[in-house]
């Protein structure tokens, strides 16, 4: 079934579908990209884990100190006997596994690394996490060098990489930062209500850029993987909030609409 959105599905945010989606959406920008990469280059997934922590409430009983004793092979003269105290209810606070993809185009003859494809995740947002410094760090690292980055962000939540430019109040943003000029970024702001264009992909001079639909990727993986089984449109989408109220009435009558088709 084809999704509801013609652009980004914000409800493809909610943190129990955001891991799935990533890795399905940077598959198939790579299967988008290499007819146009091929025979000089290659798009390859790169695959890294961070943990992130996350609290969970379970009981959780404390082994008492005092048992309970009879004494059977002599005459009963007493029983010691002690009450356990009730089993305390706590937090258990877990590190899991988060699984990021990216997508590295590499010069086939020499290994070359081209031009890296970031699709953002929520860790990599979030100030503080040991993700966030360590994807800054591997940013700041490429950022002074001759490879093009470009960063895809897709959530609303967290802190974007700050840039002189102020941004509008769009949810959604794609940077392009072109290895020769390290000072430039590309901005591209994905208004909620409109479709996401084709962005070009830079390669090694003087071969142009490539096209990058990844509007067409979202719309593919969401009909491949049957998204519109998991979401349930009559909830109301993933934190935070819409920027403009303008995109909250957008977003309120177009679900109407889905819910009387």
């Amino acid at each position: 079934m084809p999704s509801p959105f013609p652009r980004m599905d914000p409800y493809l945010e909610a943190a129990d579908m955001w891991e799935d989606f990533q890795a399905n959406l940077a598959m198939e920008i790579q299967a988008q990209l290499t007819p146009y990469l091929r025979p000089r280059y290659i798009a390859a997934l790169t695959p890294r884990v961070v943990y992130d922590e996350v609290v969970i409430a379970r009981p959780y009983t404390i082994k008492p100190e005092v048992s309970v004793w009879k004494v059977h092979d002599r005459p009963q003269v007493g029983v010691a006997t002690a009450i356990s105290p009730p089993p305390l209810v706590g937090t258990v606070s877990l590190e899991e596994p988060v699984r990021e993809q990216r997508i590295e185009i590499h010069e086939v003859e020499t290994k070359r690394l081209v031009t890296v494809l970031e699709i953002l995740s929520p860790v990599n947002k979030r100030r503080g996490h040991d993700a966030f410094e360590s994807y800054r760090r591997k940013r700041r690292h490429l950022l002074r060098t001759e490879v093009h980055l470009m960063e895809i962000d897709l959530l609303r939540v967290g802190e974007r990489a700050s840039i002189a430019t102020p941004l509008p109040d769009e949810p959604y943003f794609i940077f392009l930062y072109r290895g020769p000029q390290p000072s430039r970024v590309e901005i591209w702001p994905l208004p909620l209500q409109k479709p996401i264009p084709v962005v070009p992909v830079p390669l090694l001079e003087p071969d142009p850029d490539v096209p990058l639909d990844l509007g067409r990727a979202i719309q593919v993986i969401y009909d491949r993987v049957a998204y519109d089984l998991r979401i349930d449109y009559n909830q109301e989408p993933p934190h935070p909030d819409l920027f403009e109220p303008e995109d909250k009435a957008w977003l309120e009558n177009h679900l109407k609409g889905l819910s009387q088709d």
